[in-house]
Protein backbone atom coordinates (compact mmCIF):
# COMPACT_ATOMS: atom_id res chain seq x y z
CA UNK A 1 0.00 0.00 0.00
CA UNK A 2 2.99 2.50 0.83
CA UNK A 3 3.63 2.47 -2.88
CA UNK A 4 0.51 3.12 -4.09
CA UNK A 5 0.50 6.09 -1.70
CA UNK A 6 3.46 7.57 -3.03
CA UNK A 7 1.88 6.98 -6.20
CA UNK A 8 -1.15 8.83 -5.48
CA UNK A 9 1.10 11.83 -3.90
CA UNK A 10 3.32 11.66 -7.16
CA UNK A 11 -0.21 12.18 -8.89
CA UNK A 12 -1.56 14.80 -7.17
CA UNK A 13 1.84 17.28 -7.77
CA UNK A 14 2.34 16.44 -11.32
CA UNK A 15 -1.62 17.35 -12.11
CA UNK A 16 -2.05 14.34 -14.70
CA UNK A 17 -1.89 10.74 -14.56
CA UNK A 18 0.38 11.30 -17.79
CA UNK A 19 2.69 13.12 -15.86
CA UNK A 20 2.73 11.18 -13.08
CA UNK A 21 3.43 7.65 -15.49
CA UNK A 22 6.63 9.82 -17.43
CA UNK A 23 7.80 10.89 -14.13
CA UNK A 24 8.04 7.50 -12.34
CA UNK A 25 8.42 5.45 -15.68
CA UNK A 26 5.25 3.35 -15.25
CA UNK A 27 2.64 3.06 -17.99
CA UNK A 28 0.05 5.03 -17.50
CA UNK A 29 -2.20 2.08 -17.33
CA UNK A 30 -0.61 0.50 -14.46
CA UNK A 31 -1.23 4.24 -12.55
CA UNK A 32 -4.47 4.19 -13.13
CA UNK A 33 -4.86 0.37 -11.83
CA UNK A 34 -2.76 1.30 -8.98
CA UNK A 35 -5.17 4.43 -8.22
CA UNK A 36 -7.92 2.71 -8.86
CA UNK A 37 -6.81 -0.06 -6.31
CA UNK A 38 -6.30 2.08 -3.22
CA UNK A 39 -9.40 4.36 -3.58
CA UNK A 40 -11.20 0.53 -3.21
CA UNK A 41 -8.82 -0.19 -0.20
CA UNK A 42 -10.02 3.18 1.52
CA UNK A 43 -13.62 3.17 0.21
CA UNK A 44 -13.49 6.25 -0.81
CA UNK A 45 -12.80 8.47 -4.09
CA UNK A 46 -9.57 10.30 -4.20
CA UNK A 47 -9.95 12.23 -7.71
CA UNK A 48 -12.17 13.72 -9.63
CA UNK A 49 -11.48 12.42 -13.46
CA UNK A 50 -11.60 13.88 -16.85
CA UNK A 51 -10.31 13.58 -20.42
CA UNK A 52 -8.76 16.78 -19.52
CA UNK A 53 -8.69 17.63 -15.79
CA UNK A 54 -7.65 15.86 -12.63
CA UNK A 55 -8.39 17.32 -9.29
CA UNK A 56 -8.66 15.47 -5.85
CA UNK A 57 -11.53 15.65 -4.19
CA UNK A 58 -12.18 16.94 -0.46
CA UNK A 59 -11.33 13.51 0.81
CA UNK A 60 -8.48 13.05 -1.34
CA UNK A 61 -6.91 16.63 -0.64
CA UNK A 62 -7.22 15.71 3.32
CA UNK A 63 -5.52 12.47 2.53
CA UNK A 64 -3.13 13.94 0.17
CA UNK A 65 -2.46 16.60 3.18
CA UNK A 66 -2.07 14.15 5.85
CA UNK A 67 0.31 11.44 3.80
CA UNK A 68 3.02 14.00 2.19
CA UNK A 69 4.73 14.74 5.31
CA UNK A 70 4.61 11.20 6.47
CA UNK A 71 6.53 10.04 3.21
CA UNK A 72 8.60 13.30 3.38
CA UNK A 73 9.65 12.10 6.75
CA UNK A 74 10.16 8.39 5.90
CA UNK A 75 12.05 8.98 2.64
CA UNK A 76 14.70 11.51 4.76
CA UNK A 77 14.84 8.07 7.23
CA UNK A 78 15.50 5.88 4.16
CA UNK A 79 18.48 7.99 3.13
CA UNK A 80 19.80 8.80 6.21
CA UNK A 81 19.58 4.74 6.75
CA UNK A 82 21.16 3.98 3.39
CA UNK A 83 23.78 6.81 4.25
CA UNK A 84 24.56 4.39 7.22
CA UNK A 85 25.20 1.55 5.82
CA UNK A 86 26.98 2.23 2.84
CA UNK A 87 29.01 5.69 4.03
CA UNK A 88 31.76 5.64 6.31
CA UNK A 89 30.34 7.73 9.05
CA UNK A 90 29.20 8.00 12.42
CA UNK A 91 30.08 6.27 15.23
CA UNK A 92 31.94 2.21 16.18
CA UNK A 93 31.75 0.84 19.37
CA UNK A 94 34.61 -1.59 19.80
CA UNK A 95 35.20 -3.75 22.92
CA UNK A 96 39.15 -4.49 22.79
CA UNK A 97 41.80 -6.32 25.73
CA UNK A 98 43.30 -3.69 27.37
CA UNK A 99 47.02 -4.58 26.75
CA UNK A 100 46.39 -5.65 23.08
CA UNK A 101 44.48 -2.17 22.15
CA UNK A 102 47.55 -0.04 24.10
CA UNK A 103 50.21 -1.88 22.90
CA UNK A 104 50.33 -3.89 19.72
CA UNK A 105 47.23 -2.19 17.67
CA UNK A 106 47.84 1.30 19.29
CA UNK A 107 48.89 2.47 16.65
CA UNK A 108 45.92 1.35 14.38
CA UNK A 109 43.18 3.53 16.27
CA UNK A 110 44.81 7.23 15.49
CA UNK A 111 45.58 5.42 11.90
CA UNK A 112 41.87 4.93 11.35
CA UNK A 113 40.63 8.44 12.85
CA UNK A 114 42.83 10.17 10.76
CA UNK A 115 41.61 8.36 7.28
CA UNK A 116 38.27 8.77 8.30
CA UNK A 117 37.26 12.34 9.76
CA UNK A 118 33.54 11.59 9.73
CA UNK A 119 34.10 8.46 11.98
CA UNK A 120 34.24 8.70 15.92
CA UNK A 121 35.15 5.61 17.49
CA UNK A 122 34.16 4.55 21.28
CA UNK A 123 36.44 1.75 22.73
CA UNK A 124 35.81 0.29 26.32
CA UNK A 125 38.86 -1.84 27.36
CA UNK A 126 38.58 -4.60 29.46
CA UNK A 127 40.61 -8.38 30.08
CA UNK A 128 37.10 -9.88 30.18
CA UNK A 129 35.35 -11.29 27.30
CA UNK A 130 31.98 -9.07 27.26
CA UNK A 131 28.79 -9.97 25.52
CA UNK A 132 28.94 -8.17 22.20
CA UNK A 133 25.01 -7.99 21.76
CA UNK A 134 24.71 -6.74 25.14
CA UNK A 135 27.23 -4.10 25.74
CA UNK A 136 26.00 -2.25 22.64
CA UNK A 137 29.29 -3.14 20.79
CA UNK A 138 29.04 -3.11 16.85
CA UNK A 139 33.09 -5.19 16.67
CA UNK A 140 35.02 -6.88 19.31
CA UNK A 141 38.61 -7.64 19.41
CA UNK A 142 39.52 -11.06 20.93
CA UNK A 143 42.46 -13.48 21.74
CA UNK A 144 42.19 -17.58 21.17
CA UNK A 145 40.00 -19.90 19.65
CA UNK A 146 36.38 -18.43 19.16
CA UNK A 147 33.61 -20.70 19.35
CA UNK A 148 30.50 -18.75 19.83
CA UNK A 149 28.41 -19.58 16.23
CA UNK A 150 26.41 -15.84 16.73
CA UNK A 151 29.36 -14.32 15.87
CA UNK A 152 31.24 -13.75 12.61
CA UNK A 153 34.68 -13.80 12.83
CA UNK A 154 37.94 -12.37 10.68
CA UNK A 155 41.70 -13.57 11.77
CA UNK A 156 43.52 -10.46 12.16
CA UNK A 157 46.66 -12.15 13.14
CA UNK A 158 48.90 -14.39 16.03
CA UNK A 159 50.55 -13.50 19.05
CA UNK A 160 53.57 -15.13 19.47
CA UNK A 161 54.11 -16.55 23.29
CA UNK A 162 57.33 -16.99 25.07
CA UNK A 163 59.27 -17.94 28.28
CA UNK A 164 60.89 -15.35 29.39
CA UNK A 165 63.02 -14.77 32.68
CA UNK A 166 65.84 -12.21 33.73
CA UNK A 167 69.42 -12.84 33.08
CA UNK A 168 69.82 -12.38 36.90
CA UNK A 169 66.94 -14.95 37.67
CA UNK A 170 68.63 -17.11 35.02
CA UNK A 171 72.12 -17.10 36.67
CA UNK A 172 70.97 -17.76 39.96
CA UNK A 173 68.76 -20.54 39.44
CA UNK A 174 69.68 -21.60 35.51
CA UNK A 175 67.98 -22.61 32.65
CA UNK A 176 65.62 -25.49 32.55
CA UNK A 177 66.15 -27.81 30.00
CA UNK A 178 62.64 -28.98 29.13
CA UNK A 179 59.15 -28.45 30.13
CA UNK A 180 59.57 -30.85 32.83
CA UNK A 181 61.86 -29.07 34.41
CA UNK A 182 59.71 -26.15 35.18
CA UNK A 183 58.17 -27.45 38.53
CA UNK A 184 61.93 -26.97 40.02
CA UNK A 185 61.50 -22.88 38.96
CA UNK A 186 59.99 -20.35 40.12
CA UNK A 187 57.33 -19.57 38.11
CA UNK A 188 54.98 -16.11 37.41
CA UNK A 189 51.52 -17.09 35.73
CA UNK A 190 49.48 -14.10 34.22
CA UNK A 191 45.62 -14.30 33.34
CA UNK A 192 44.14 -15.27 30.81
CA UNK A 193 47.23 -17.71 30.01
CA UNK A 194 46.51 -20.54 32.15
CA UNK A 195 47.37 -23.80 30.28
CA UNK A 196 51.13 -23.23 29.32
CA UNK A 197 51.81 -25.26 25.99
CA UNK A 198 55.11 -25.99 24.60
CA UNK A 199 55.73 -28.12 20.89
CA UNK A 200 58.33 -30.58 21.49
CA UNK A 201 61.31 -30.14 18.88
CA UNK A 202 61.90 -33.70 18.23
CA UNK A 203 58.51 -34.98 17.82
CA UNK A 204 56.42 -31.85 17.44
CA UNK A 205 53.90 -33.05 19.85
CA UNK A 206 51.90 -30.75 22.02
CA UNK A 207 52.63 -30.61 26.07
CA UNK A 208 50.41 -28.85 28.15
CA UNK A 209 50.95 -27.87 31.27
CA UNK A 210 49.11 -26.34 33.99
CA UNK A 211 50.98 -24.51 36.72
CA UNK A 212 49.24 -24.97 40.12
CA UNK A 213 51.96 -24.20 42.28
CA UNK A 214 53.40 -20.23 41.32
CA UNK A 215 55.31 -17.61 43.18
CA UNK A 216 53.15 -14.72 41.55
CA UNK A 217 49.83 -14.86 40.09
CA UNK A 218 48.29 -11.72 38.50
CA UNK A 219 45.34 -10.56 36.20
CA UNK A 220 47.62 -7.79 34.50
CA UNK A 221 50.72 -8.68 31.77
CA UNK A 222 52.56 -5.77 32.36
CA UNK A 223 53.08 -5.89 35.82
CA UNK A 224 53.80 -9.85 35.14
CA UNK A 225 56.28 -8.80 32.46
CA UNK A 226 57.51 -5.81 35.37
CA UNK A 227 57.81 -8.70 38.25
CA UNK A 228 59.56 -10.99 35.73
CA UNK A 229 62.29 -8.10 35.02
CA UNK A 230 62.84 -7.93 38.55
CA UNK A 231 63.78 -11.38 38.38
CA UNK A 232 61.03 -13.36 40.28
CA UNK A 233 60.49 -16.43 38.29
CA UNK A 234 59.70 -17.72 34.62
CA UNK A 235 56.86 -16.10 33.26
CA UNK A 236 54.85 -17.27 29.69
CA UNK A 237 53.68 -14.24 28.01
CA UNK A 238 52.56 -12.75 24.34
CA UNK A 239 55.78 -11.45 22.95
CA UNK A 240 53.38 -8.25 22.50
CA UNK A 241 54.02 -7.58 26.14
CA UNK A 242 57.75 -8.34 26.48
CA UNK A 243 59.28 -7.56 23.40
CA UNK A 244 60.61 -4.20 24.44
CA UNK A 245 62.34 -5.59 27.39
CA UNK A 246 63.78 -8.56 25.49
CA UNK A 247 65.50 -6.24 22.99
CA UNK A 248 66.57 -4.27 25.84
CA UNK A 249 68.12 -7.45 27.30
CA UNK A 250 66.24 -7.12 30.54
CA UNK A 251 64.56 -10.55 29.64
CA UNK A 252 65.75 -13.25 27.75
CA UNK A 253 64.02 -15.71 25.91
CA UNK A 254 63.85 -19.58 27.70
CA UNK A 255 63.28 -22.97 25.86
CA UNK A 256 63.71 -21.51 22.74
CA UNK A 257 63.48 -24.78 20.93
CA UNK A 258 60.17 -25.94 22.82
CA UNK A 259 57.85 -23.39 20.88
CA UNK A 260 55.01 -22.20 23.01
CA UNK A 261 51.88 -22.22 20.88
CA UNK A 262 50.99 -18.66 19.88
CA UNK A 263 46.78 -17.14 20.00
CA UNK A 264 45.40 -16.06 17.51
CA UNK A 265 44.20 -12.33 17.47
CA UNK A 266 40.10 -12.13 15.87
CA UNK A 267 37.77 -9.17 15.12
CA UNK A 268 34.12 -10.45 15.91
CA UNK A 269 31.06 -9.14 15.14
CA UNK A 270 26.92 -10.08 15.47
CA UNK A 271 25.53 -12.07 12.46
CA UNK A 272 23.17 -9.49 10.70
CA UNK A 273 22.25 -9.10 7.09
CA UNK A 274 24.50 -5.91 6.23
CA UNK A 275 27.47 -4.59 8.08
CA UNK A 276 27.68 -0.97 8.34
CA UNK A 277 30.24 0.95 5.90
CA UNK A 278 32.00 1.93 8.67
CA UNK A 279 32.67 -1.10 10.60
CA UNK A 280 33.77 -2.88 7.04
CA UNK A 281 36.42 -0.07 7.00
CA UNK A 282 37.62 -0.75 10.59
CA UNK A 283 37.82 -4.00 10.03
CA UNK A 284 40.23 -3.89 6.86
CA UNK A 285 41.99 -0.99 8.50
CA UNK A 286 42.72 -3.42 11.64
CA UNK A 287 43.26 -6.57 8.94
CA UNK A 288 46.21 -4.47 7.27
CA UNK A 289 47.49 -2.96 10.42
CA UNK A 290 48.34 -6.50 11.72
CA UNK A 291 49.69 -7.10 8.45
CA UNK A 292 52.15 -5.13 8.53
CA UNK A 293 52.87 -5.53 12.28
CA UNK A 294 55.89 -7.82 13.06
CA UNK A 295 54.19 -8.42 16.51
CA UNK A 296 50.99 -9.56 14.86
CA UNK A 297 52.09 -11.51 12.44
CA UNK A 298 53.61 -14.92 14.13
CA UNK A 299 56.89 -15.82 14.57
CA UNK A 300 57.97 -12.14 15.93
CA UNK A 301 58.49 -11.35 11.52
CA UNK A 302 55.94 -8.86 9.94
CA UNK A 303 53.90 -10.67 7.20
CA UNK A 304 52.98 -9.38 4.07
CA UNK A 305 50.12 -7.19 3.36
CA UNK A 306 46.53 -8.98 2.58
CA UNK A 307 48.02 -12.50 3.40
CA UNK A 308 45.74 -13.18 6.40
CA UNK A 309 42.42 -14.90 5.70
CA UNK A 310 38.72 -13.77 5.98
Amino acid sequence: MFDDLALFVAIVEAGSLNQAAARSGTPPATVTRRLQRLEQQLGVRLLHRSARRLVPTAEGWQYYAQCRPLLHALTQATQSLDQSMHQVSGSIRVLAPVNLANGALLGAWPGFLARYPAVSLELELSNEVQDIVGRGADLAIRVGPQADSLLVQRRLGRIELVLVASPAYLAQHGSPADPDALSQHALIVAEPIRAWRFRDPASGAERTLMPTASRLRVNDMRLAVTMAEQGFGLLLCPMTECHAAVERGALTRVLEPWRPAGRDVFAVWPQQGFTPARVKALIEHLAAYAAMSPLLGGDHQAVAAGGLGA
